[in-house]
């Protein structure tokens, strides 16, 4: 049964905000907690944006489509069709110990996409180790997929390449001329993707009432002649980029190593 840990933390991230306890055997809205009480939070940062849904209140305009492609958001769920309660979408996986949207934009799933992009290295005993390009993150320190949001109407696949563009090769900062000679030279690279993930996200950014869903390609160099061309540089989002060995003591942010573990077993099958 697909429950949440880091979603449950005692502080809400970037705030002060203490989430109520949710025992692990509270986490599931089938089972009764009379005293449940959580905190509502959302964050002043978000409001007014572009990208953010407004309140939701009885005077507001906003009627999304819960469970539909709504306009150009999509509010589906790779886990199925959520619980709407009084107008409000309920976390599929079950209770966080806060409410309202936190630091997230949308009410229900926010979508992003994750690219792991690999290659094999030989240690000194010539022995194969599978290595994937990490970003480590300014917010938590932790190693982390160089992923990022869907935008409103983006192919999910898209979303991965360009957001591997600008937060591990720090395209944001590149000229016009620079980032379509890159997008020429590991177009072929970049279109030979394989989806390995896609579902709920535990980060700990989510809250009873959004949380993230993702969307993982591998963009695997087999013999490490194309990636190796790479100049990495980190993006805004992170504080370094670089390859890092799979081994089984990284610690990752969110669900990200479920997916690293996904991606190693694939290969070493294959391999």
């Amino acid at each position: 049964m697909l429950t949440h840990f880091k979603c449950r933390a005692r502080f809400y991230p970037r705030s002060n905000i203490e989430r109520y306890d949710v025992p692990d055997n509270k986490v599931s809205w089938d089972i009764e907690f009379k005293k449940y009480n959580p905190p509502t939070y959302t964050s002043p940062t978000i409001k007014g944006k572009p990208w953010a849904d407004p309140e939701i209140d009885a005077e507001s305009d906003f009627k999304p489509k819960w469970n539909n492609l709504d306009g150009s958001v999509n509010r589906m769920s790779h886990t199925g069709n959520y619980t709407v309660l009084n107008g409000i979408p309920l976390n599929p996986v079950g209770r966080t110990g806060i409410t309202g949207r936190g630091v997230l934009g949308r009410w229900g799933p926010n979508h992003a996409a994750d690219p792991v992009v690999t290659r094999w290295k030989l240690d000194h005993s010539n022995r194969q180790i599978l290595q994937f390009i990490a970003i480590k993150r300014s917010d938590t320190g932790e190693w982390a997929l160089p992923g990022g949001m869907v935008d409103p109407g983006e192919k999910v696949a898209a979303t991965a390449v360009r957001e591997f563009q600008e937060e591990a090769l720090n395209t944001l900062e590149a000229s016009e001329a620079e980032k379509e000679s890159l997008k020429e030279k590991f177009k072929d690279f970049f279109s030979g993707g394989i989806e390995i993930y896609s579902g709920y996200v535990d980060d700990p950014r989510n809250t009873d009432n959004a949380w993230m869903e993702t969307v993982a390609y591998n963009f695997h160099d087999n013999n490490g002649s194309i990636v190796g061309e790479l100049q990495l540089n980190a993006g805004d989002d992170a504080v370094g980029v670089c390859w890092v060995d799979i081994t089984s003591d990284l610690k990752f942010y969110a669900s990200h190593k479920d997916i690293i573990d996904c991606v190693l077993t694939r290969h070493v099958a294959s391999n």
